[in-house]
């Protein structure tokens, strides 16, 4: 029996699409049948200051592929007069926009792990909270005039950690500590403001993630990922790109979302409530792991918590 794809007709912009997360919750809202704007720096012509490969021209072909429109933009998201022409263009093609997902990131190379504040370069710090925080926040003003128009538009700040998480821990630099705790903290706000309209807001972090980056820094590959635990044995934990990104599904086809509005989310919690799974079928819960086994020192051990 054919059944309508649960998000057709729904307009969604992917801010930070191009890789990682971000192309993954692409992938997987066009899986259920949204037209997906996909935004980010790097394209086939011109890669970003992280150099690269993968471009938003392959998560918009990924998008379409799996069954929704993809359409790839470039654009940089620390740029205002850039963002507010990509939200004329969206408003201008599709009079409306359900979904916005704030994942824009790009600081893997500027934070210098375990370096106090006043030994850490201040450029690169500097520059680092620019891209986790101003580009969110440059995008959210020019977007929610659009997103609010109809009730039920949802915003996902996509970050490192919940609140709980991170206000507990010191997440191994200041300057990404302070980033991954201001997104939550946005979430939270814009929360706030978009209830009288109808809208909510949520962040969401995933766990221990195998992106593209993670996955070379190990030598595996998504096949073999589980020999990375030779190395490091809690990797067992790790999950996929593809489990936040059907998280995202799960909240944004959810007639009742409003009942998350302002608070810290995670992939594994979320998988608890929809019944959705990673690609192996399985429903890791990374941040209950990372507390009750990794951070008390307990061997390696997934078993309960996926």
């Amino acid at each position: 029996m054919h059944t309508t794809p649960k998000l057709k007709g729904k307009v969604a912009l992917v801010a930070g699409a191009t890789r990682g997360t971000g192309r993954a919750i692409a992938v997987a809202l066009g899986g259920a049948g949204a037209t997906v704007y996909c935004t980010g720096r790097s394209t086939r012509e011109r890669r970003s200051e992280m150099n690269r490969p993968e471009t938003i021209e392959e998560t918009a072909e990924l998008v379409t592929r799996a069954g929704g429109e993809g359409i790839a933009i470039q654009v940089d998201h620390l740029d205002p007069e850039q963002v507010r022409e990509l939200v004329e263009r969206i408003d201008r093609e599709q009079g409306r926009l359900d979904l916005l997902v704030n994942d824009i990131w790009g600081g893997e190379t500027l934070a210098a792990w375990d370096t106090p504040l006043w030994e850490h370069s201040l450029e690169d710090g500097l520059r680092l909270l620019r891209l986790a925080i101003d580009t969110h926040l440059i995008t959210s003003h020019h977007a929610l005039p659009l997103l609010i128009r109809n009730p039920g538009g949802l915003v996902v700040e996509v970050t490192d950690g919940t609140a709980e998480y991170n206000a507990a821990n010191y997440r191994v630099s200041f300057f990404y500590d302070l980033a991954k705790v201001s997104v939550n903290r946005l979430a939270f706000s814009q929360a706030h403001e978009l209830r009288p309209h109808g809208c909510t807001a949520v962040s969401l972090t995933p766990g221990w993630l195998r992106s593209e980056v993670m996955l070379e820094l190990f030598g595996v590959t998504e096949e073999n990922w589980r020999d990375a635990t030779a190395e490091q044995p809690h990797f067992v934990i790790s999950e996929s790109p593809a489990y936040t990104g059907r998280a995202v599904v799960a909240l944004a086809a959810d007639e009742d979302r409003g009942r998350w509005s302002g608070q810290s989310l995670s992939s594994g919690q979320l998988a608890q409530v929809y019944g959705f799974t990673d690609v192996d079928g399985s429903r890791p819960d990374a941040w209950r792991y990372i507390v009750e086994v990794q951070d008390r020192g307990g061997p390696a051990d997934a078993t309960g918590y996926r």
